[in-house]
């Protein structure tokens, strides 16, 4: 289970790298003049990191029981 959780934790903050740079990429190429796909970026960036820290949380509670 813990093997599992670190897993899925390693994969979401990868993830999380992987948007934050495409987000970067976006905004330095300067074609996005709305923001729109900036947006989604940092929206994808938010849930990523969001789910990381879920996964974190829950090795954490993993490791308090066991």
């Amino acid at each position: 289970m813990q093997a599992a959780l670190v897993i899925l934790m390693v994969l979401a903050a990868v993830a999380t790298l992987a948007v934050l740079a495409r987000g970067i990429v976006i905004m330095a190429r300067g074609k996005d003049i709305g923001g729109k796909k900036s947006n989604k970026m940092m929206s994808y960036r938010v849930a990523f990191q969001a789910l990381a820290i879920l996964f974190i949380v829950l090795l954490f509670l993993v490791n308090r029981q066991g």
